[in-house]
């Protein structure tokens, strides 16, 4: 599995914050499929479950490598990956670091088994 099969999705509280994540992204993952959900409708802090599946089901890559800032993000992501027929891979690590990590792993063609032992050193260990 390479950048050909594999995207990234991003689920925030705050439309800012995952704005300035794909900024980032975008500048190291040229080749990479990034979708993002960030905030709620009204423009307020929050995780948005329809949101967050669109994120899902609009990135064309059928394996997702998912990270979210805070605690109803990741929820909302286990609902989401569990009604999709895509493998979304939730990521438990620092959100800005994790997903830099992977998106530059994924333009450099590593394989997922690459990018999942680089991410262990940014993993959150709850």
């Amino acid at each position: 599995m390479s950048k050909e099969t594999i995207g990234v999705v991003l689920a925030s509280h705050s439309k800012s914050l995952v704005m300035g994540v794909m900024e980032l992204l975008n500048a190291v993952g040229v080749d990479v499929s990034i979708t993002y959900a960030g905030g709620l409708p009204v423009g307020d802090l929050g995780s948005d479950y329809n949101a967050v599946t669109e994120a899902i089901e609009s990135n064309p890559k059928d394996t997702l490598l998912a990270f979210y800032d805070l605690g109803s993000a990741k929820m909302n992501l286990e609902m989401a990956a569990e009604m999709s027929d895509k493998d979304v891979r939730l990521i438990s690590t620092a959100f800005v670091e994790g997903a830099y990590t992977a998106t530059a792993l994924l333009q450099a063609d590593a394989s997922i088994e690459e990018i999942e032992k680089q991410l262990e050193d940014v993993t959150i260990k709850k």
